[in-house]
C-alpha cells in the first residue's frame, strides 16, 4: 500500500492493486476449500520475511453466494445502521466524517476472549463501483481527535478489503482481503492462526446477515444510501491532510503474553 503514501485517499492505482490481490493465485497458500468457502494467506519472500523477521499474514477468503445480490451483499458492509444487529463481536462503531464523495473515516472497536483487553481501530474507507464489481478498501490512520484510549488495545489495518462480484441477479463472488495487526504482544503466530479460522466464520456471519437484509431494510429507511448517493451525508466534512498513516511502530505494545498468570499479570499493568 505504499502508493496510498502520495495521498491519504487511494487512487485508481490502488483500487487496480487491491483486485488484482483479490484475484491472483499467485504466492497464495490454500489453508481451507469447504462448502464453498475457501481461505488463502500469502506466501512472503523469503527475502523480506529474513529482512523484517516474523509479520502478520496477509489472508484472503473468498465465498461464493448464490442466494444474495452483489448489490445487496455491498449495502450490508456499508451500512452501519443494519450492522449493530448482526455483528456480535462489536462494541462501538460509528462514522466520523466524510473525506470526499467516495470516502470517509471511522471508528469501530470489538470485543475479544478474556483475559485480551478489547481493541479498536481508526480507518479510512474508500469505495468503487465498476459494473457489476464492488470494492471497498481500508486502512489505519491517525485521527487527532480519536487517540488511542487506554482501556482498549489500538489495532492496526494495514490493507482490508472487499471485492463482491456479481455472478448472476442474486447470486455473487464475495472475497476479503486482510492484512491486520491486533498489536498487543500476541505471537505472531497465534494471530496468523486465529485469524485463518476467524476469516470464515465472520463472512458466513455477513452471508446470514445479506439474506435479512432487505426484509430489513424495507422498514429501516429504505432509501437512504449514501454510500450509493453521496448527497444524502449527513456527516461533517474534514480535510484529509488532517490525517496520517497509521503504523503499528508508532503504538505501545500492551503485554497479554501473561494474563492467564494473576502475579504476572499485575507485573504487566505495574509496568504499563
Amino acid at each position: 500500500m505504499s502508493k496510498v503514501l502520495a495521498g491519504i485517499i487511494p487512487d485508481e492505482a490502488v483500487f487496480a492493486d487491491f483486485r488484482r490481490q483479490a484475484l491472483s493465485m499467485d504466492n497464495w497458500c490454500s489453508k481451507y476449500d469447504k462448502n464453498g468457502m475457501e481461505v488463502w494467506v500469502e506466501v512472503p519472500s523469503t527475502t523480506s520475511s529474513q529482512r523484517n523477521g516474523p509479520k502478520v499474514h496477509k489472508i484472503k477468503c473468498r465465498m461464493s453466494i448464490t442466494d444474495v445480490s452483489a448489490a445487496t451483499m455491498y449495502d450490508v458492509i456499508h451500512d452501519g445502521q443494519y450492522r449493530k444487529s448482526w455483528d456480535p463481536a462489536m462494541l462501538e462503531s460509528f462514522d466520523i466524517a466524510r473525506l470526499s464523495p467516495n470516502a470517509e473515516v471511522g471508528y469501530y472497536s470489538w470485543l475479544c476472549p478474556k483475559p485480551l483487553k478489547n481493541r479498536d481501530v481508526v480507518t479510512l474507507r474508500s469505495w468503487q463501483v465498476a459494473g457489476d464489481e464492488y470494492m471497498i478498501v481500508n486502512y489505519s490512520v491517525k485521527h487527532p481527535k480519536y487517540p488511542p484510549k487506554k482501556d482498549l488495545v489500538r489495532a492496526i489495518s494495514v490493507l482490508t478489503g472487499y471485492l463482491v462480484k456479481a455472478t448472476g441477479p442474486n447470486s455473487c463472488s464475495f472475497t476479503y482481503l486482510s492484512q491486520a495487526d491486533p498489536k498487543g504482544s500476541l505471537p505472531k503466530w497465534v494471530v496468523n492462526k486465529a485469524s485463518q479460522v476467524l476469516a470464515p466464520r465472520v463472512l458466513r456471519c455477513v452471508h446470514k446477515a445479506g439474506q435479512s437484509y432487505p426484509d430489513w431494510k424495507a422498514k429501516n429507511s429504505p432509501e437512504r444510501k449514501p454510500w450509493l448517493y453521496p448527497e444524502q451525508s449527513t456527516l461533517p466534512t474534514m480535510d484529509p491532510a488532517e490525517l496520517t498513516l497509521q503504523r503499528g511502530d508508532s503504538l505501545e505494545n500492551v503485554d497479554e503474553s501473561s494474563k492467564l498468570d494473576v502475579q504476572e499479570s499485575e507485573k504487566a499493568e505495574d509496568s504499563s
